[in-house]
């Protein structure tokens, strides 16, 4: 099976260079990381200690128990944390490699620690419009996941011998959590031959799929039955859907890290609706935006104008600096602006 080329030469060049020239290195995502981004840096991790390199992961802060179970997790350093462990190893590396962001702001405070380092910073994201001041820039907004580019990576440097069962399941755990199970952005013919070479190196990917989805605790699953009971609101005439947590909802079900992933696309699952929108108050004064869609409507679009955000196509989000009601307001401001294309 050949994979077509994603990554242009010359990038693959430098990063080859950077990789070869280098012994330690870093492995930074973003804050609040998902399975595309603990997937992808664990398996960029696990590959270059293939290689005979150093590397350790780098979170700003700590990640859902969900996926938790993956190869390597545990070594894992989160910033908020174990701030001296992640300051003193940033001082040691040779390369930092920084997967699934394209903005240092995104990582937060871990972000100036790093605009301090004299040493190249590589991207590895398929985000758009990647902010300037990276030393080698692989944006590849055709990617379905930074996974897919990390996979694209090994098999591009002529790796694939070093593609054991343990990377594999780092990048498939990617992959399957960016597409929604290969709901969206998933139509390209070589993300399953991709997948096909997952298989072959030794995924379960029923087992993978089950660890990840089929792993929520009873506090999560309290909590989904009461915000599609209670807190779920649809605005039949242009085709949206929108739900809210306060700050003292998300106490009252002892909410964990990661337990209101996936909530914002269930309610594409109801007839009509083609915009999705879940309002969380995790800290009283700040509003985190999620944001997903159907189809053609660019959600990316309505997250940039309406919430100080972005994202992909049909997967964006943003954030609030102010009431939960004022952050409803901005979502029906968004609606009725977006109402013609939400409805054609």
């Amino acid at each position: 099976m050949e994979l077509d080329k994603m990554i242009d030469a010359s990038k693959m060049e430098a990063l080859k260079k950077n990789i070869d020239g280098a012994k330690r290195f870093a492995v930074l995502v973003h804050r609040n990381p998902d399975g595309d981004a603990i997937g992808s840096s664990l398996a960029l991790m696990q590959y270059l200690a293939a290689m005979g390199k150093e590397a350790k992961v780098i979170v700003p802060n700590d990640f859902p128990d969900f996926l938790k179970w993956m190869p390597a997790a545990d070594e894992i350093i989160i910033y908020e944390s174990q701030k001296q462990a992640a300051v003193d190893y940033l001082h040691s590396v040779d390369v930092v490699f920084c997967l699934d962001f394209n903005a240092l702001s995104r990582i937060s405070e871990l972000g100036t620690v790093v605009a301090g380092l004299a040493v190249p910073r590589l991207l590895v994201d398929h985000h758009l419009q990647p902010e300037e001041g990276f030393d080698v820039q692989i944006s590849e907004p055709a990617a379905c996941s930074t996974a897919e580019l990390v996979f694209h990576i090994i098999y591009e440097l002529g790796g694939l011998q070093a593609l054991s069962k343990n990377i594999a399941e780092c990048i498939y755990v990617g992959i399957m959590t960016d597409t929604g199970n290969f709901a969206y952005a998933s139509n390209r013919k070589d993300i399953y031959i991709i997948v096909a070479m997952l298989l072959e190196a030794g995924v379960d990917k029923d087992i993978t799929y089950r660890k990840v989805f089929y792993n929520a605790t009873l506090n999560k699953m309290k909590l989904t039955g009461f915000v599609m009971y209670e807190k779920l609101r649809v605005f039949s005439a242009c085709n949206a859907a929108l739900m809210t947590l306060t700050y003292k909802d998300l106490r009252r079900f002892n909410a964990a890290k990661g337990d209101t992933e996936g909530l914002v696309n269930v309610p594409l699952q109801i007839k009509g609706i083609r915009f999705s929108c879940l309002l969380r108050e995790e800290v009283p004064g700040k509003v985190n935006v999620s944001l997903r869609s159907v189809d053609d409507f660019p959600c990316n679009e309505v997250a940039a104008e309406f919430f100080c955000g972005g994202g992909h196509k049909n997967a964006s989000g943003g954030e609030v600096y102010g009431t939960l009601d004022y952050a409803v307001e901005r979502f029906k401001a968004a609606i009725a602006k977006y109402k013609s294309k939400l409805t054609e």
